[in-house]
């Protein structure tokens, strides 16, 4: 059989055209993907070429960490599904995560920073405990924006209330917040344990208030903690250290705890009505308990019975990690990596403080919604419970060990590093201001 010379060059030049035309789109394609990958890449070096630039200039903060891809650090693509999703969010169950970033401020641009918190300057040299981040259950709460929070409390005030884990916690917030605007101090107490600073640009007042119980206490205890007598505490009496000042406050973090452990006689009506552990005086032992559930209830019986509005945070208490002893019997704590969810268990006192904090704030919140009162619950125990590493321990004193390294150092086990986990803190404020997340 002979073929049709004209219809084979028809089909020759229509299957040169197919080759042509699919060779065209492979070329196209290959140069989208190439133009893709190209401008991805500069995307990332342009983003992460600063932050590499600034590590390798400070010597303060290298990342101790291997990151592997089964490790997701917060702030790279891994975790950006966990963003907006926090309307259903309780953003104080969760996990502390490695994070490359580090923290905002260092321990040399902040000046704020009690000598007793300023781990690295005292010698402290692992730093693995500035690289985790928390990191909630069901989302990711955005880091603390220091600019955009004193946009928000423009002609604002806001006072921390309480013992020295306030104080601790309004010095973290000064460190974030002098990265954008210094703070002008205007006032402090004799002791320099309650201090007023503004911030001009902004006329924004941040104070902390020094109120260990929240209600009124005759203490007899120096600067070193040595007492010299009882404590006595009126349970049916608030603290007007701060309560003469609540008008004058548009946000309010108040907190207390520990100091309910120490030696106290108790007053009611003006009368000696029991006390919490004092042998040989013939009184009623009516335990810490009794005291500091009286406490709050006066606490939040003010704010709902306070023709002021403010939004306040009731902070419930600060767990320590001491090991092997307390701070009086050589307890210690030497740990350098977070615990994960279950690893611990709180101690008996921390479970029954932390107990009765959630039975008040329960048994108020209904009333304070029935009054327009703003109350949000700042429960950071459970989160701070998963962190012994972040802690002075020796680092307290300066140089702890140069003089003998197995001489016997006090250690604090219960406030924290600065810079250190404390700044998480501001971190949930910020997220509860701007979204009301709990």
């Amino acid at each position: 059989m002979r073929s049709d010379p004209t219809k084979f060059s028809l089909q020759k030049q229509n299957h040169v055209c197919v080759k042509f035309c699919a060779s065209f789109l492979l070329v196209g394609l290959a140069f989208r993907l190439l133009l893709w990958d190209s401008l991805s890449f500069s995307s990332v070096i342009e983003t992460s070429t600063p932050i590499a630039k600034e590590k390798a200039e400070s010597s303060v903060f290298p990342f101790p960490f291997e990151v592997s891809d089964s490790v997701v650090v917060p702030g790279n693509n891994h975790s950006q599904t966990y963003q907006n999703v926090t309307e259903k969010c309780d953003i104080f169950v969760g996990e502390w995560v490695p994070d490359q970033t580090g923290p905002i401020y260092t321990n040399e641009s902040c000046h704020e920073i009690q000598h007793h918190q300023n781990c690295m300057k005292n010698g402290r040299s692992d730093l693995g405990y500035l690289y985790w981040r928390w990191r909630p259950r069901e989302c990711e709460i955005p880091r603390f924006n220091p600019n955009k929070f004193l946009l928000l409390m423009r002609n604002k005030s806001l006072a921390f209330i309480g013992d020295s884990i306030s104080r601790n916690h309004v010095q973290s917030l000064l460190c974030i917040l002098s990265q954008v605007e210094p703070a002008v101090e205007i006032y402090h107490d004799k002791e320099h344990r309650s201090k007023i600073w503004r911030f001009p640009s902004h006329n924004f007042t941040l104070s902390v208030i020094w109120a260990p119980f929240l209600i009124e206490a005759a203490m007899f205890e120096d600067k070193t903690g040595v007492t010299s007598s009882d404590i006595h505490l009126h349970l049916d009496k608030l603290d007007n250290k701060w309560t003469n000042q609540y008008n004058n406050f548009d946000y309010v973090v108040i907190g207390a705890g520990k100091w309910f452990l120490k030696t106290a006689i108790y007053h009611e009506n003006n009368i000696v009505t029991g006390c919490h552990y004092c042998p040989g005086k013939n009184l009623t032992e009516q335990g810490f308990e009794y005291a500091y559930r009286k406490a709050l209830q006066q606490v939040f019986n003010f704010f709902t019975n306070s023709n002021h509005r403010a939004t306040v945070f009731f902070r419930t208490t600060t767990p320590d990690h001491f090991e092997n002893g307390e701070w009086f019997s050589g307890g210690y704590c030497n740990r350098t990596v977070p615990f994960k969810e279950g690893e611990i268990d709180m101690i008996d006192v921390d479970s029954i403080m932390r107990g009765i904090e959630l039975e008040e704030f329960e048994r108020v919140s209904s009333l304070g919604s029935d009054k327009s009162v703003n109350l949000k619950l700042m429960d950071t125990t459970l989160l701070s419970l998963l962190r012994p590493d972040g802690h002075p321990g020796p680092y307290m004193q300066l140089q702890p060990f140069a003089k003998d390294k197995k001489g016997k150092i006090q250690n604090d086990c219960l406030h924290w590093c600065l810079p250190g986990p404390i700044d998480s803190w501001n971190d949930m404020i910020m997220e509860m201001l701007v979204n009301g997340s709990q």
